[in-house]
């Protein structure tokens, strides 16, 4: 059995990794992270981990694929210095809107994914907001699948005031929508979408009553804000008083950050900080922190005791 705690941060998001060791009240481990000349990359922890309780806290958000390579080498690092177990914490798993084939001759990638960080080392998983929920089945060991929806409900609460419409921006987000209906007593709208390729989409038709009403559309993650911004302009053509965005990763690029940025529709897009946020647009960003929910996770896992009581909203 584990006989101590050992959290670990990867280089694609120290500050969050600080903020859970800081809830968890311990000290970072170290961990020496370089680059030989040719690019490869070398690990070695700074200290004894045999029999330890390991977590290693990495989201493979951009750049994904350096990103993944990071934590494999890490939990292979792991492995071989005997940790009792190695728990990899993903608060953004990369690679996971590729998790079907619904094209001839496409992988699936997520499931790829999956297989690389068993086969590294990991013991178990702790992810949040996956894109789909059967990523999770894609593992053959265990999953801690948490939401980000106990940050933002609260923060939500305050923005958007009575009878709101939580809108989905896409059919395959009516699920996400649905529970977000339910945490702040809202109504439930839905946009069609078609996309066009990888950087465009077409926003056409709205399926509820928005008319005079405060949105929120939810989504688990946007990069070229096309979605949000095209299902906001059908929100506001609609008559909807405001329109406010909650997605939980926001990898916005520089596309997504110009289009957003000069978007008339939305007033304010609300994420986590569960991968890094650097430019909040002149405030038209909000980034609350996922620290304690990641931390309490951890704790809870070290500990043995249940994690369902973070799917709960606090009053």
């Amino acid at each position: 059995m584990p006989k101590n705690i050992c959290v670990y941060s990867g280089s694609s998001n120290p500050k969050l990794s600080e903020a859970i060791a800081d809830y968890l009240g311990i000290p970072l481990g170290k961990v020496d992270l370089t680059r030989f000349p040719d690019g490869e990359i070398f690990v070695q922890f700074g200290e004894n981990i045999r029999r330890a309780d390991v977590f290693i806290i990495q989201p493979t958000c951009c750049p994904a694929n350096e990103n993944l390579m990071e934590l494999l080498i890490m939990l292979d690092a792991a492995k071989r210095a005997s940790a009792a177990r190695i728990t990899a914490v993903l608060p953004f798993y990369g690679y996971a809107r590729q998790d079907r084939k619904d094209r001839p001759r496409v992988p699936i990638t997520a499931k790829l994914v999956a297989n690389l960080l068993v086969a590294a080392g990991a013991n178990r998983i702790i992810a949040m907001d996956l894109h789909s929920q059967q990523i999770q089945g894609f593992f053959d060991i265990p999953v801690d699948h948490l939401y980000a929806r106990p940050v933002l409900v609260p923060y939500l609460k305050k923005k958007l005031g009575p009878e709101p419409v939580v809108v989905s921006p896409d059919s395959g987000s009516v699920k996400m929508a649905m529970a977000y209906c339910d945490m702040l007593d809202a109504g439930l709208a839905v946009v069609a979408k078609r996309r066009i390729d990888a950087d465009s989409v077409a926003s056409s038709h709205l399926v509820g009553e928005v008319k005079g009403k405060t949105c929120v559309i939810t989504d688990d993650l946007t990069s070229t804000a096309g979605t949000i911004c095209a299902a906001a302009d059908i929100l506001k053509n609609k008559g909807a008083d405001k329109v406010y965005v909650a997605v939980s990763h926001c990898l916005l690029n520089d596309k997504g950050r110009e289009k957003l940025l000069s978007s008339d529709s939305i007033e304010e897009l609300i994420t986590t900080d569960g991968v890094p946020v650097e430019n909040h647009l002149d405030g038209k960003v909000k980034v609350l922190s996922v620290a304690p929910l990641l931390g309490e996770a951890i704790k809870r896992i070290h500990e043995g005791k249940s994690v369902s009581s973070l799917f709960k909203i606090k009053k």
